[in-house]
């Protein structure tokens, strides 16, 4: 069984790939998240997602902010 880190690993790598998917950047990404009421730096952002320490409620506002109706998991 995969321990924490890689856990978080793997969170991070499906948000990046969703954005990438979108052909969202980080800077993208923090306008998409203000404009439904998100306040983040585009630096807090980049960290959360290098170190893939965010919370799921983060992953999902994310998600919403870019439009992403589907997820792959693979």
């Amino acid at each position: 069984m995969p321990d924490q880190t890689e856990w978080e690993t793997q969170a991070a790598n499906i948000l990046k790939a969703e954005l990438k998917r979108k052909g969202v950047t980080y800077a993208q990404l923090v306008e998409k998240l203000g404009a439904i009421g998100i306040s983040e730096k585009e630096v807090n952002v980049r960290n959360k997602l290098s170190r893939g320490k965010f919370s799921a409620a983060f992953m999902l506002q994310c998600l919403t902010a870019i439009g992403a109706t589907d997820l792959r998991l693979d």
